[in-house]
C-alpha cells in the first residue's frame, strides 16, 4: 500500500489495521508458546513411558528370580532333615564290626545290602532335586563350603589343603545345606591364589556333633 492510501485511511480504518496487527502477533506469540508447551509434555511423557518400561523390566526379571530361586530351593529344608536320616543310616553301616559282615549270616547280610541301598537310593533322591555331596578332600579349603575341625601339620602338602573329611557336606543350587567338616593341612607350601583362605577357628560344637 503507498503511503498516499494509507494518508487517505480514516482513523478507524487505521486503528482497525493495528488492532488486527496486534492480534496476529498475539497470535503467532500464543502459537509458539503451545509449541513449546506441547514439546515439553511430550519429553514429560515419553520420560514417564521409558520409566514405566524399565519398572516392568525390573520386575519381570526379579519375578523370574524369585520362580527360579522358588522351584531350586523349595525342598531345601525337607532335604536338610533328610540329611540327618541318610547320616544316621551310614552311622549304623560303620557301627557294624567288620568279622560280623564276614559272619556268612545270610539274614544278616540281606539286612546289610537293605540298609544300604536304602541310603544310597535316598542320596540318589536328593541329587535328582538338585542336592550334591561335597567331599573336598585334596581340594583347597574354601569357607564357603567348608567348616576347619582341625589342623594337620604335613609339610608335603600344600598349606590350606583338605586332607581328611569328618562328615561330607551337601549343597543346593549355589547354597550350602551343610558345610563338609574337614581337616586341613598345615605348615606345608602356600597354594598360589590371588588370595590365600585361611580356615577359620575350629567349631568345637560342630566337633562334638560329629
Amino acid at each position: 500500500m503507498s503511503d498516499q492510501a494509507k494518508d487517505e485511511r480514516t482513523p478507524n480504518e487505521a486503528e482497525a489495521a493495528e488492532a488486527n496487527a496486534e492480534r496476529t502477533e498475539g497470535s503467532i506469540d500464543g502459537d509458539y508458546e503451545a509449541l513449546v508447551r506441547l514439546l515439553k509434555e511430550n519429553e514429560e511423557l515419553k520420560d514417564r513411558a521409558l520409566r514405566v518400561a524399565a519398572e516392568m523390566e525390573n520386575l519381570r526379571r526379579r519375578t523370574a528370580r524369585d520362580v527360579h530361586d522358588a522351584r531350586t530351593y523349595a525342598v531345601a529344608n525337607f532335604a536338610r532333615d533328610m540329611l540327618s536320616v541318610s547320616d544316621n543310616l551310614r552311622r549304623a553301616l560303620d557301627a557294624i564290626p567288620a568279622e560280623a559282615k564276614a559272619s556268612g549270616d545270610a539274614g544278616f547280610k540281606a539286612l546289610i545290602e537293605g540298609v544300604d541301598l536304602t541310603e544310597r537310593a535316598m542320596l540318589s533322591a536328593l541329587e535328582r532335586h538338585g542336592v550334591k555331596k561335597l567331599a573336598p578332600e585334596g581340594e583347597k579349603f574354601d569357607p564357603n563350603f567348608h567348616q576347619a575341625m582341625f589342623e594337620v601339620p604335613n609339610p608335603d602338602v600344600p598349606a590350606n589343603t583338605v586332607v581328611q573329611v569328618v562328615q561330607p557336606g551337601y549343597s543346593i543350587g549355589e547354597r550350602v545345606l551343610r558345610p563338609a567338616m574337614v581337616g586341613v593341612a598345615k605348615g606345608g607350601p602356600k597354594i598360589a591364589a590371588d588370595a590365600p583362605v585361611e580356615p577359620g577357628p575350629v567349631n568345637e560344637q560342630a566337633e562334638k556333633d560329629a
